[in-house]
């Protein structure tokens, strides 16, 4: 399991990272939503789902965990009836999205890239207007998350800390985590709480044997806010 998301009605969307596939659990278990071999150049990976019920899904472009040579990837969008369809090719690993509080703009995370790159999003949910939103060289980001004022708090691997990021680049918070993040996210019953997912490694069977992975917990000034 990779991204996961909620539908308008409060079913629970989940990526199948290897198997390529967007999973919807129902009353009487998982079922397939969406079969995304055809579309996808290589594994599955983090998503937004928007509050149509419409679920936007990176992917890695490449075979990361066999060290195939590098590939770009492509964000995937699915609607609610299982339709898919490419809506961003030629991206450098698409990895964590927001959605912005008015629905109208999609961020995402370029780890390969060390970027973070916007869209708009028009009403057939299609993305125009690719634009650099903010560059952060080192970084390799992966996980995101919007705060009220605009900035996106970033898993940062290369680093080793989440930032919080403004749009052009600037950097206004650092803070160090134990390992390396891989996602965060603003929540709690003030939206004001940092949960943060790192491990050692990001090669799973490392991670399995090394048992490194957590949730640390951080608390931050500005509530979150948009999607997820």
């Amino acid at each position: 399991p990779s991204g996961l998301g909620w539908l308008p009605d409060g079913r629970l969307l989940i990526v199948a990272m290897m198997d390529k596939s967007l999973l919807r659990l129902d009353q009487d278990g998982l079922v397939v939503a969406a079969d995304l071999s055809n579309l996808a150049s290589s594994y599955c990976n983090d998503m937004v789902v928007d509050k149509e019920g419409r679920a936007y899904i990176g992917n890695f472009g490449y075979d990361l965990f066999a060290h195939h040579p590098y590939a770009q990837g492509e964000i995937i969008l699915v609607a609610p009836n299982g339709a898919a369809q490419v809506v961003a090719d030629k991206m450098d690993f698409p990895n964590g999205m927001v959605i912005t509080p008015d629905g109208l703009s999609l961020i995402v995370a370029e780890t390969a890239g060390h970027r973070l790159t916007a869209f708009d999003i028009e009403s057939d949910g299609s993305l125009t207007h690719r634009r650099l939103w903010a560059h952060i060289e080192g970084s390799y980001p992966d996980g995101i998350c919007l705060d009220q004022e605009g900035a996106i708090w970033v898993a940062a691997q290369g680093f080793g800390e989440v930032l919080r990021v403004k749009q052009g680049g600037e950097v206004t918070h650092r803070i160090q985590v134990t390992t390396k993040p891989f996602a965060c996210m603003l929540g709690d019953s003030d939206h004001r709480t940092l949960f943060v997912t790192t491990s050692e490694t990001y090669q799973p069977a490392e991670a399995r044997a090394s048992k490194s992975g957590r949730i640390e917990i951080l608390q931050v000034e500005v509530p979150g806010s948009g999607l997820p």
